[in-house]
């Protein structure tokens, strides 16, 4: 594709001219994925969309093989677990894929959302794209919950019915919620099977919200680490081989991370609690979430009132999608906002302070903690933003991308380009 939008496929055989007349789908592929115009300073934080489109593909790939060994019903669920474990070729490597999988799966995508806030990826025109991000991370906290109440251990079970119970908050129509979410007065048989279903079922819906991500993203143009949009046709480079070079090096290091913990240490984000066998009877002394929810988990113990607490952990996810109104700056990167750039790195650390005290008891100085910690979240976001936008003053951005990477001379060597920006041939030229 060209700068202007324009194909610059070309069939080279009858038959590619054939199709093409009919069904364009390799045009389609190869507009989309060998000659797609990206900034040509692009940095290796900018490879974990493609990162999290291959683990969605992993996933739903693993999930579907261990669906067909799975049993869905209270009485022989964790059995069927073991089952798969032991006597299934190569199970217990799929569900330690599926399982870790799952983490790993949070871990790109939380790096993919910071990315967006500290270099402004929401902003105007990509208010679309950033909203479609927002659901798409919401539907994933849904299907890693449902998925995490499938093997029927107990912390699945006492997980569930903990979560569950929230909705119970809800005015006038809680407790209806509740019920049709148990499938009767309790979690049992009826709430597995529902769980299993739906997360059966959103993996795939998630697939198709991505479709449109993309989609949004190749209609807006992708970010770059300055800011600055794309105005010539040097500013740019074809998609392959260049972004296709550095999406597949960063992948592979993702991946020996990922191999690392499924060969090695398969169950240490887990719950150990979670090997034995669910008991309605026998309440875990301490009830936690899979680790990818606990500053959610923080957010609502923080609150004294559960309806406040249920309004407070679901609005820390609301916030994001009026991200791009809350931001009044004109200035889109954090490489040119001196302030902005440490409130961004506060709240980092807030985020991980707040998973932290979601694994600790609900009790002592761990709480007092946890509220002070989600007041800043919501000031970060509610009222800091908006003041940054009116009185913070940016640094000097450069003219253009080909600037940033090439310096004002042209010849390289400039202090303006990003850290782990790609030099493409011309920069060595």
């Amino acid at each position: 594709m060209s700068a202007d939008g324009h194909s610059t496929y070309q069939p080279n055989t009858s038959f590619e001219r054939w199709i093409d007349a009919r069904l364009p789908l390799p045009r389609l592929l190869y507009d989309s994925f060998v000659s797609y115009p990206v900034p040509r300073n692009l940095n290796y934080a900018y490879t974990f969309g493609g990162i999290l489109m291959i683990m969605l593909v992993l996933q739903i790939i693993t999930g579907v093989v261990l669906a067909m060994h799975y049993t869905a019903h209270a009485d022989l669920a964790f059995e069927s677990v073991e089952l798969i474990m032991r006597d299934v070729n190569y199970g217990w490597l799929l569900r330690y894929m599926h399982a870790v999988g799952a983490s790993m799966f949070f871990v790109a995508v939380y790096v993919h959302i910071f990315r967006g806030m500290y270099y402004g990826s929401y902003k105007d025109p990509r208010e679309v794209l950033w909203i479609l991000g927002v659901i798409i991370f919401l539907m994933m906290m849904a299907t890693g919950f449902m998925g995490y109440v499938l093997p029927w251990g107990q912390m699945s079970f006492w997980g569930a019915t903990v979560i569950t119970n929230l909705f119970s908050a809800i005015p006038l129509v809680g407790e209806t919620v509740v019920t049709w979410l148990w499938g009767g007065f309790s979690v049992d048989n009826p709430t597995l099977n529902r769980f299993y279903s739906l997360h059966y079922l959103l993996p795939f819906m998630i697939f198709g919200v991505v479709i449109l991500h993309v989609w949004a993203l190749h209609v807006t143009g992708q970010t770059n680490p300055t800011g600055v949009s794309v105005k010539t046709k040097q500013d740019t480079v074809p998609f392959t081989p260049y972004a296709t070079v550095k999406d597949s090096f960063a992948l592979m290091v993702f991946f020996i991370v990922f191999a690392y913990f499924v060969f090695y240490h398969p169950n240490f984000l887990g719950h150990p609690d979670n090997y034995i066998q669910a008991d309605s009877l026998k309440t875990p002394a301490h009830i936690v979430p899979e680790w990818y929810y606990l500053p959610f988990y923080a957010i609502l113990r923080a609150i004294p009132s559960k309806l406040g607490g249920v309004i407070a952990m679901f609005g820390s996810i609301a916030v994001l999608f009026v991200l791009p109104w809350l931001d009044t700056s004109k200035v889109r990167s954090a490489v040119y906002r001196p302030l902005y750039k440490q409130f961004f790195w506060i709240l980092v650390i807030v985020c991980i302070m707040l998973g932290w005290l979601g694994s600790k008891p609900a009790e002592g100085g761990y709480v007092i903690a946890s509220r002070v910690f989600t007041a800043y979240y919501f000031f970060h976001f509610l009222i800091l933003l908006p003041l940054l936008g009116l009185y913070e003053t940016p640094t000097q951005r450069p003219a253009s991308i080909t600037e940033s990477v090439l310096g004002k001379s042209g010849k390289g060597g400039s202090a303006a380009q990003p850290v782990g920006a790609a030099a493409s041939p011309e920069t060595k030229a």
